[in-house]
């Protein structure tokens, strides 16, 4: 819908560069921008703006951050840089204390809350030490000339709000913005939204108040009952028509979200007739659901036409609910992959590389400095970086800043000063190549050049005891050195294998912006695989048999022993349930637990409440796929059998 506005808005008058189209995803930008390209041709749609929410904000940072005290190359901290900002500004060594910390801190962000306003808003003591350890953080990132990726909404909301100049810019430069999943944003995210649609309030936002999932992560659905209130103009136009799913499957969903307030009526329905009807499926406990679930997909499979194993996918409410189908797929030998698991960008070699392209950008990214001069070992040891450090926050500089510094040597010893200036002349010579080289292959050959300088393989190598996992590990650097040359080269891959053009750049601009590439990335290519997948990684997402797993009281709606259902927390849950239903297409399967384990016990299975709100005919169903798998492969045993018993069937050669 979005694309096909954006085509009608170019021929109202409107140039390219003026309309901003904005998702929450690369994966969904990239799409988006393909979409348009074939929608209004190739030039048009290189001018667009479709970017994330955090991408626009980089490029008003970018552009606009002196007004903020940023120097241009400001670095964007990860979440493994920030917890460990967090345990050295909060005097802690526990993770899980600081992962407390980052979490409330992302929340008041969120929210559009600095540290004074925090510590105002506190409810206990724990939150006023997470407010104090918010106050040091923010002083650190200063220092640091650094960002966390929730500043990346935050400071140009921050920005438009104060400077009147800059807002009044921003307004013109971008006439029309169109929001995708509007449902999914936060508190800080609607008020830059506002900011840069100012009283003209030229703009589409597309949501879905059934789909609002995220609140846990600060999404908020007053942002959808804000807009007629806040935009008495504002035109409701209901899109009721669903392009995916069977009347069966949409009459279940529709019934459950029914139970929800609404605040925009729709009623969903397609062409695409009843289909199968929705099954309830009974199973003993964990293990046998597994075991039905896998029956399901060989069954289906069994019945023969181009049904695939990507065409499955198994949905739970937690993440502990997939090991028993990982256990049940593997005995099967049927391929699988776990959304949510190690992303490639986790791995401890690709975060070596960002941190040093993380320091080209920007040399004052301490965090980065200390990953980059530590990786591979050249002879700093923690001695050494401990007394760099002390002198960089007697003087109030940056560590590489005080490599240079004259008095260094009234702190450390000359050895050491030796092998710390060497390296800060190998970052500047790089940093130096890195900004005037561009194209996929001359990218290439810097970066290979670059590891060969370092010694990297030989580091990854002699780091472990196994030489197939150094291996495995020198083989995703090379991917992503391939992954970085082709941006180089202005050519970008999305997830379904296509791709797309613009402009070169240098190896240094794509270093700029690698950290929001990353953070939002959903890498992978279009495998033939079963998805296993938690309900809130699968939102649009759709595949042609589902998997509900799991669908029990305590489970979904989720519950612990010590927290409240109240009525917000059930609607939640219930959009999650209506989420599920219709990632189906074709058929759906919702699987009741007669029992089920809590802990290390076992306890008595309640079906959901959620089965009853579906109002299915038949509300449960004690077809075992396994019995109808067994009848299919008899059937075939007999007319193979039945084939070779009659000389008229067999071939001549």
């Amino acid at each position: 819908m979005i694309t096909h506005k954006i085509a009608r808005l170019l021929q109202a008058g409107y140039e390219p560069g003026q309309i901003a189209a904005i998702t929450f995803t690369n994966k969904a930008a990239a799409e988006m921008r393909e979409r348009a390209k074939q929608l209004v041709g190739p030039r048009a749609a290189k001018n667009l703006v479709i970017s994330t929410f955090h991408s626009l904000g980089v490029r008003i940072l970018r552009t606009e951050g002196e007004r903020l005290g940023l120097k241009e190359q400001f670095s964007i901290l990860d979440s493994d840089d920030v917890l460990g900002i967090l345990k050295d500004a909060g005097g802690s060594s526990d993770n899980a204390l600081a992962r407390s910390w980052q979490w409330t801190i992302s929340l008041w962000k969120n929210q559009g809350l600095n540290s004074d306003q925090a510590e105002a808003v506190a409810a206990d003591d724990n939150e006023r030490v997470a407010a104090r350890v918010m106050k040091r953080f923010e002083e650190r990132l200063a220092a640091y000339q650094a960002v966390d990726f929730d500043d990346l909404i935050g400071l140009p909301h921050r920005l438009l709000l104060r400077d009147e100049e800059c807002r009044g810019q921003w307004q013109e430069r971008l006439r029309y913005v169109l929001v995708d999943e509007y449902q999914d944003t936060n508190a800080i995210q609607y008020e830059l939204l506002k900011s840069l649609v100012g009283e003209r309030a030229m703009f589409t936002a597309v949501g879905d108040d059934d789909q609002s999932i995220y609140g846990w992560r600060g999404a908020t659905i007053e942002n959808l009952r804000r807009l007629p209130q806040e935009f008495p103009n504002l035109k409701v136009i209901p899109l009721e028509q669903n392009y995916r799913s069977t009347g069966n499957i949409l009459r279940a969903a529709n019934a459950v979200i029914g139970n929800n307030p609404k605040l925009f009526e729709k009623k969903l329905w397609s062409d695409f007739g009843d289909g199968e009807p929705v099954r309830v499926v009974e199973c003993d406990g964990e293990e046998h659901e597994a075991e039905r679930a896998v029956a399901r997909i060989q069954s289906v499979r069994g019945q023969g036409g181009e049904v695939q194993f990507k065409d499955f996918a198994i949905l739970y409410r937690a993440n502990h609910q997939a090991r028993v189908f990982e256990k049940a797929l593997r005995k099967a030998e049927i391929p699988y992959k776990v959304s949510g698991g190690q992303s490639f960008f986790d791995r401890a070699e690709i975060k070596d590389l960002c941190a040093w392209l993380r320091l080209l950008v920007n040399n004052d990214d301490d965090p980065a400095f200390l990953r980059a001069v530590t990786t591979p070992k050249r002879g700093i040891g923690h001695q050494t970086l401990g007394s760099l450090g002390e002198f960089a926050g007697k003087w109030k500089v940056s560590l590489y800043e005080a490599l240079f510094a004259e008095s260094l040597a009234t702190a450390i010893s000359s050895r050491a000063i030796g092998s710390l200036h060497e390296f800060g002349r190998f970052v500047n010579d790089l940093e130096y190549r890195a900004r005037h080289t561009t194209g996929a292959e001359d990218a290439k050959a810097l970066l290979m050049g670059w590891l060969k300088d370092i010694d990297y393989e030989k580091h990854l190598y002699e780091g472990e005891d196994s030489e197939k996992l150094a291996s495995s590990r020198w083989s995703n650097v090379l991917d992503f050195v391939d992954w970085i040359a082709k941006r180089c080269g202005g050519e970008i891959e999305n997830d379904g294998g296509a791709t797309f053009e613009t402009e070169k750049k240098s190896v240094l601009d794509v270093a700029q912006t690698i950290s929001v590439i990353i953070s939002l990335a959903e890498r992978g290519d279009d495998q033939n695989v079963v998805t296993l997948s938690t309900l809130h990684a699968s939102k649009g997402l759709e595949w042609p048999h589902v998997v509900l797993a799991g669908v029990n009281e305590g489970l979904l709606p989720f519950k612990s022993d010590d927290e409240e259902m109240t009525a917000q927390r059930l609607e939640e849950e219930r959009r999650l349930m209506y989420v599920g239903i219709t990632r189906a297409r074709t058929t759906l399967s919702v699987n009741v637990l007669r029992r089920r384990k809590k802990g290390r016990d076992t306890v008595q299975g309640i079906p959901s409440r959620f089965i009853a709100e579906m109002k299915l005919h038949e509300v449960t169903t004690k077809e075992d796929p396994r019995e109808k798998l067994k009848a299919l492969r008899a059937a075939a045993a007999q007319r193979a059998a039945a084939a070779t018993a009659d000389p008229s069937t067999s071939g001549r050669g």
